[in-house]
């Protein structure tokens, strides 16, 4: 008890001095400035980030997946906020027994408070390791969030696509039919030859076929959402738009920051059960005594202490290589965002061409200096090419989704 009152209960950051005891002028209390998630600034960042998903279908859809989410990140961010608390008390004395045998072989039992009055640093660098566990916890249930919602907007995008695929197949399906009933007019009248017919009848199942897998994508795809899903989303439909820039800092590299600091205080820890460490203890009986402690001091002490400042330095230059790759893959995605969107335009002025070409051939083909294979042809291209426009607007979609969650701006931050 005399130990512990000599503690104190508050005060200052680092393991204290062994003068501390008696009271001296450069005593350093042991009571460290406790690490919580309310003091980090990582985690107060992933707390402070909004997301970009406006209201629209997209909120729709990443509300329903993460009500239904098992949340097993979660769990771990508990465990590791159960254990930084743990450490967060290590700087004090702690009572346990202690049992010796006695030459006469009798076996003495007595409770003993032991304190650490000097140890390297070695009790800070674990309250270091469990408040960086924390952030790097954190950071992971902030992917984890993200990633299950970008999975289901990647899905329901999937079964949009193959919606309005289905949906340009099934609004030239009507036409296409018109031509092959006129075409086994022509062959019966023996105007057309049948090879001509078949080749429009061979078109005309292809278009067919195209618009049942599209369909049977758009089923799969929202099957899957719906297992991931609390809420019906069959209703859902159309894009939102992202209501704000990309710009902040991706997860992988906040992770990496936090991992960074985890070896670092693993490291020091390490070093400091290298070094020479100093206890008090006080037994039930008034004896007090001081311990020294520590594995000793070998030949192999310095390359071992030298060896954990290099796994300092490993760690930190971490931090700049997943920056780096973190950089090249936004800019690959925003490349290929570029690029989609330009290809998105060019698809749909073609579209536009191809839709103003067919009519020219199809007010011919009325008039009768067009043949209906000819027709046919330039028809086949009109619906082709709104395929792909529309293939393409949910690629740039996608694609946009994929930077927002490598930024880590899917769901708001209070929320996760």
């Amino acid at each position: 008890m005399g130990l512990t009152a000599c503690m104190g209960g508050d005060g200052a950051d680092v393991t204290r001095s062994p003068m501390s005891l008696l009271g001296g002028a450069q005593a350093q209390s042991a009571a460290p400035a406790l690490q919580s998630s309310e003091s980090s600034d990582i985690i107060n960042g992933l707390i402070d980030r909004q997301s970009v998903l406006g209201a629209g279908p997209y909120a729709q859809v990443s509300d329903a997946v993460l009500a239904a989410n098992a949340r097993a990140a979660e769990a771990e961010l508990r465990a590791a906020k159960l254990r930084a608390e743990a450490r967060a008390t290590n700087w004090l004395p702690t009572l346990g027994p202690n049992v010796s045998l006695t030459s006469l072989g009798d076996v003495v039992t007595s409770i003993v408070v032991d304190a650490v009055l000097f140890d390297n640093g070695r009790k800070k660098a674990e309250r270091d390791y469990a408040a960086a566990d924390v952030e790097v916890a954190a950071v992971a249930l902030a992917q984890d969030t993200n990633q299950r919602v970008l999975t289901g907007l990647d899905l329901y995008l999937t079964a949009q696509a193959a919606r309005d695929r289905a949906g340009v197949n099934a609004a030239a399906m009507a036409q296409m039919e018109r031509y092959a009933y006129i075409m086994s007019e022509r062959v019966r009248g023996g105007v057309s030859s049948r090879v001509d017919l078949q080749i429009v009848q061979q078109k005309l199942n292809q278009m067919q076929a195209q618009m049942s897998s599209d369909k049977e994508a758009a089923t799969t795809a929202l099957a899957e959402l719906a297992a991931m899903s609390a809420a019906p989303i069959d209703g859902i439909t159309g894009i939102s738009p992202l209501r704000t820039e990309l710009t902040a800092q991706p997860l992988s590299v906040l992770k990496a920051r936090a991992e960074a600091t985890r070896a670092i205080a693993e490291a020091k820890a390490a070093g400091a059960g290298l070094l020479p460490s100093l206890t008090a203890s006080v037994n039930q009986d008034g004896d007090a005594g001081l311990n020294l402690g520590g594995t000793g001091l070998g030949f192999g002490t310095g390359a071992s202490l030298k060896a954990l400042e290099e796994q300092q330095a490993a760690a930190n230059a971490r931090i700049g290589q997943v920056q780096e790759d973190a950089n090249r893959n936004l800019r690959s995605l925003e490349a290929e965002l570029a690029s989609l969107q330009r290809q998105e335009l060019q698809a749909q002025t073609l579209a536009q061409q191809a839709a103003a070409n067919f009519e020219i051939y199809a007010a011919q083909q009325r008039e009768g200096t067009r043949s209906v294979p000819e027709v046919v042809g330039l028809f086949e291209t009109k619906v082709r090419t709104e395929r792909e426009a529309v293939a393409l607007k949910y690629d740039v979609a996608r694609v946009a989704l994929k930077i927002a969650a490598t930024r880590g701006v899917l769901v708001d931050g209070d929320k996760i």
